[in-house]
Order: structure tokens, then C-alpha cells, then sequence
């Protein structure tokens, strides 16, 4: 609790002195209510900006849906999730309404020459448009703090060969509007996948919750050393000569996604009938990809679930199996293959410091 002076020991103020105080205290707020409006008017300028913005067409457009990718099982994670209901996790406290007219974003450090590109710039160069799945460090095992969406935006592995960056970097140190840092390994934003620096979220432009007018998407990547929203600087360094926001807290410096799968169906605790019922759910591990998934109900056999075809390795993908459920408690958890062979391990870790592991698995009561 703060300290409170005791009234007793207070000295009353002289009736200028109030005065004063008085006149000083009505300065400061009118001042800060200008000031509030002024923003307000801001960000409603900001928000009839954002309106207005028509996303260009994307020179390379994403992977189509394949045929089956979206179960018809009700209740499962749908396929593509809608903006409103994205997770969001940040340290903004209030979210930046960033002017594109004002936007600058400038690549700088370990470079040949360093770089600089206003939004006007960044919208005449030619687009990417890829489908990948964020995900937090922080989600649980079976936690909902993943989504999957359609991104645009210009691949940052072109930007940065603009920049030529020194043999001896190893990191980009990319920062916010807001002084938010993330430290990303070069090699992701260098390699063969579609790391954006995006405009576009399941074609519309990006909502200001979510980075509005420019983000980071890098597939792989926990969003904590990746997914910087609200973009102005991307600094070429190594990672022994930086470091970011998160892991001046204490989480490890690259922070690959790891291997999870989680059911959805049925819901933890609930009460099923007797009889056919299906176990769904989905699972991921971006730009590696799943191979299959497996349920296990109570003590018996891994079972080999269905597996819809993927979007691509980027994406998670759904998955069911069906079940005939007979009366009483039973216990259910699942367990994902990715495509290079590795098996999600059963041992039971927190998220901290570079992501949660174990089976999601949930009792569930069927009764006759």
C-alpha cells in the first residue's frame, strides 16, 4: 500500500498556497484532457486511414486450401481463425495507432549499406501471401494461445538482401513503436520460408491489435522472438551482442515452436452419451509439418487418428477419430508425429523458459 501522510502531522496550507496548488492541479488537467482528446481524434484519423487502405494483390499468392482440410465435426478449432478471435499477447498497455503516412521502417547495424522504407515504398514492392500458425511461448499444453491466418505482406529475406548483412551476424534485434524488442535468428528471416514483414490478415488490413500498419510473421518461431507487431527497426547483430525484451527475462534466445497437438472434442469434464461419438482435435509445429496423430483412451493402444491434409507445413492441421464410448470415466490424451519423424514427447514441462511439452489429456464422463 502506498505511504499515506497522517493528517494530524499535515501541515493545512495557507488559503495562496491552496490557491496555487489549486490553479497548477486545474493546468495539469486540462491539460491532460487536450491531451486525451488529441488522441482520441488521432486514433479515430488512424482508424479512417485504416479504412481506406486497399490491399494490393499478392505477386505470389498463398497455398490453396486442399479439399478436406476442414472437418465437419462440430465443436473442432476451425481452420483459419478469424481476426476477433485471435489471441493476442503483448506488452502494450495501450494499443499504438501508428499513421502508415508516418510509418519508417529502417534496417540498420551489421550491414553493407543500411536501409530505409516508408509505407508507400513497402506497398509498391511485390507481395507474399502465405497461410502460417503463431503460437505464444506461454500457452499451455491444450491452451488456446495459437491461431492460424492468412498473412500479406513482403518477405523480409528480400529486404534484408538490400541490406547485405555482415557474414558475422547471426541475429536481427527487431523493435516496436512502443520499444517492445525481439531478437529473431537471421537464419529464419534468410531461409526458404515465407518470413513477412506483413500488411494483410485474412485479407483485410492488419487490425490494430495485431500490428496495424506493419508486423512481423516468421512460420517456426514462437511469437516472443518473432512476431514483433507495430515494426519501425530491424537491427542486424548477433545474439552475443543483444538481447530482447523477453529474454532479458530469462526465456532462451531462438525459441522454436515445439511439436503440440491438443483435443478439442470433447471437452474436458464434460458429460457424453453412450455410443459412436468422435475424438478431434488439432496439432502443429510450423515449418516442419505433421505427419500424424495418435489417441491413446485410458490405458489401452496408441490409435492412429485421421489426418486432414494440410495447408502446408506452416499450418496446423485438424485431425478425428472415431470413438465408441462406453459408460463410465475415461481419461484421453493425444500425441503428434511431425514430418521429420519426431515424436511430441509425454514429459511434462512449463513454458517457461522455451515452451510447455507433454500430452494434452482430459477426463471425460460418459454416462449409459
Amino acid at each position: 500500500m502506498p505511504h499515506q501522510a497522517d493528517p494530524a502531522r499535515t501541515p493545512t496550507p495557507s488559503r495562496r498556497r491552496f490557491l496555487v496548488w489549486a490553479g497548477g492541479t486545474a493546468a495539469v488537467g486540462i491539460a491532460l484532457a487536450i491531451a486525451s482528446t488529441a488522441a482520441r481524434a488521432g486514433s479515430a484519423a488512424v482508424a479512417n486511414v485504416r479504412k481506406a487502405v486497399r490491399l494490393p494483390r499478392p505477386a505470389t499468392p498463398g497455398p490453396a486450401v486442399p479439399a478436406g482440410a476442414e472437418l465437419d465435426v462440430p465443436g473442432i478449432t476451425k481452420l483459419i481463425t478469424p481476426n476477433p478471435e485471435f489471441y493476442r499477447i503483448d506488452t502494450a498497455l495501450v494499443v499504438p495507432t501508428v499513421d502508415p503516412a508516418s510509418w519508417k521502417l529502417r534496417i540498420h547495424g551489421m550491414v553493407a549499406r543500411e536501409v530505409e522504407l516508408s509505407w508507400d515504398e513497402l506497398l509498391r514492392l511485390p507481395m507474399t501471401e502465405t497461410t502460417a500458425t503463431l503460437s505464444c511461448v506461454s500457452n499451455e499444453v491444450g491452451g488456446d494461445l495459437v491461431g492460424n491466418a492468412v498473412w500479406l505482406g513482403v518477405p523480409i529475406r528480400e529486404l534484408l538482401a538490400r541490406a547485405k548483412p555482415s557474414s558475422g551476424a547471426d541475429m536481427v534485434l527487431s523493435t516496436s513503436v512502443d520499444g517492445f524488442t525481439a531478437g529473431t535468428p537471421l537464419e529464419t528471416l534468410t531461409d526458404d520460408r515465407d518470413a513477412l514483414l506483413a500488411i494483410g490478415m485474412n485479407g483485410e488490413p492488419l487490425p490494430f491489435e495485431h500490428g496495424f500498419p506493419v508486423r512481423m510473421v516468421v512460420p517456426g518461431l514462437y511469437g516472443y522472438v518473432s512476431a514483433t507487431k507495430w515494426v519501425t527497426d530491424l537491427e542486424v547483430t548477433r545474439f552475443d551482442r543483444a538481447t530482447a525484451y523477453w529474454t532479458e527475462r530469462g526465456w532462451s534466445a531462438r525459441g522454436p515452436i515445439k511439436l503440440e497437438s491438443r483435443i478439442d472434442v470433447p471437452r474436458a469434464g464434460r458429460t457424453l452419451a453412450a455410443g459412436e461419438t468422435a475424438i478431434a482435435g488439432i496439432a502443429w509445429q510450423p515449418h516442419v509439418g505433421v505427419a500424424a496423430v495418435e489417441v491413446r483412451i485410458d490405458d489401452g493402444p496408441w490409435r492412429r487418428a485421421t489426418l486432414a491434409p494440410a495447408i502446408s507445413n506452416d499450418t496446423w492441421v485438424q485431425w478425428s477419430l472415431p470413438w465408441a464410448a462406453d459408460a463410465g470415466r475415461h481419461e484421453i490424451r493425444c500425441r503428434a508425429i511431425a514430418r521429420d519423424g519426431t515424436v511430441q514427447t509425454g514429459e511434462i514441462a512449463p513454458p517457461a523458459p522455451n515452451g510447455a511439452t507433454g500430452w494434452h489429456t482430459i477426463p471425460v464422463t460418459v454416462g449409459n
